[in-house]
């Protein structure tokens, strides 16, 4: 028998009973949407990640006290790094660009009637070159502003729309911690860092901030909770962790256990790709049942058609047809159901992480390599689980299946 007119008496016998194949197929669509769907929503988390570090400035590492132990056992972290240690980065590594040292607290920000709890970061003038920020007004900190202690703020984007609305913040009064500081700037909109908004912040002088804010100054210096270093470009970022390890165990004499942490946007988004790859894969493996329950509904109802047909089978056997002949046909009958199935899982998945993208901030990725592997899998399944029901349609005796038995 031909290939291709049996491969029409499949989907004549399929359409014929349309409610039916339907349902056989919901489950196989489930499972596909499921998959595309996990896996894009997936990749469309790590992009973001992706995205948002490289917001943070390129070639960028970043120094924090605390060994990497202490770091993940303790909120309170001790301060082993000060306003000198990044002097000394800045002078004696060749291989970094720029640093920006920072002290960050939360602190109450009070403008006439309305006051607010916001993140204010005291740092130096390179901020801006290390962290890839922008002025939009004004101007940002000076190096006269560090060595006067000068009482200036450069205002977050949100921050300034709080306080003053559409109205030019530059020059008006902000108070912090009951200090008065003058306006001089205003930053370009940065966008959030892994739900930590970066325009919902105030920059001061870094030693206006230890002086005046925190009073948190030891007799080894300024203490600081951040040290950010541009590398001098891609290919110099692990030469520049390097000589930074180095020249800070020697400022700090140690001999064991660093007090300090580096890391490097990679080893950041490293960390994140390796905690949402294996989510992905585990919501992926999950949704992966779906399309198991699918090939146990097409199994089911493809040996339920094999009963109800039992005189066609015999009819077609008496009058010539071989065993392979009727296993062909019931095997592209629930092939057809499986892949039928999986195109429209496919598209279903697909439109469900166009949704995600549309009212989240996850960029909408749509893994052409999921849905290969999906539809294949999907097919397999189908013909897979098709071959049990096929086997013993091929088998049947045609007299015993002309009499109904």
């Amino acid at each position: 028998m031909q290939l291709i007119e049996t491969i029409r008496m499949a989907t004549a016998t399929l359409t014929a009973n349309k409610l039916r194949s339907s349902l056989t197929m919901l489950g196989i669509i489930i499972g596909n949407a499921s998959v595309i769907a996990m896996v894009g929503v997936g990749e469309g988390a790590q992009q973001l990640a992706k995205n948002e570090f490289q917001s943070l400035g390129p070639n960028t590492l970043f120094i924090t006290p605390g060994s990497r132990e202490q770091r993940q056992t303790t909120f309170d972290l001790p301060k082993t790094l000060v306003y000198e240690d990044a002097k000394a980065i800045a002078e004696q590594v060749p291989s970094i660009k720029s640093v920006a040292p920072q002290i960050s607290n939360n602190q109450v920000i009070t403008y006439q009637d309305k006051n607010s709890n916001d993140s204010v970061i005291g740092t130096t003038p390179s901020f801006l070159n290390v962290r890839s920020f922008q002025i939009a007004k004004g101007r940002f900190i000076r190096e006269f502003d560090l060595q006067k202690n000068n009482r200036v703020a450069v205002l977050g984007s949100e921050t300034a729309k709080q306080f003053f609305g559409l109205e030019n913040p530059l020059g008006k009064q902000i108070r912090i911690k009951n200090s008065s500081f003058k306006i001089v700037g205003v930053m370009e909109p940065k966008g959030s860092f892994l739900g930590n908004n970066q325009d919902d912040a105030v920059y001061i002088p870094l030693t206006t901030m230890a002086n005046q804010i925190v009073g948190n100054r030891s007799v080894y210096g300024i203490n600081l909770t951040l040290i950010a270093v541009s590398a001098k470009n891609s290919d110099s970022i692990r030469a520049a962790k390097f000589q930074i390890e180095n020249l800070l165990r020697l400022r700090h004499n140690i001999t064991g256990e660093n007090d300090f942490t580096i890391q490097t946007q990679q080893d950041i988004l490293d960390l994140v790709g390796t905690v949402t790859g294996g989510l992905t894969a585990m919501l992926a493996a999950i949704a992966g049942i779906s399309l198991l329950v699918g090939g146990i509904g097409v199994m089911n109802i493809m040996l339920v058609s094999v009963s109800e047909r039992t005189q066609e089978i015999g009819l077609r056997k008496a009058i010539g047809a071989r065993e392979k002949d009727i296993l062909t046909q019931f095997l592209i009958e629930a092939t057809i159901l499986a892949v039928l199935g999986g195109l429209l899982g496919t598209v279903i998945g697909g439109g469900i992480v166009i949704v995600v993208g549309s009212i989240t901030p996850l960029p909408a990725t749509i893994s052409i390599t999921a849905v290969m592997i999906a539809v294949t899998v999907s097919g397999g399944v189908g013909l897979a689980f098709g071959v049990i029901p096929a086997r013993q349609a091929a088998k049947l005796d045609p007299i015993v299946a002309l009499r109904g038995i």
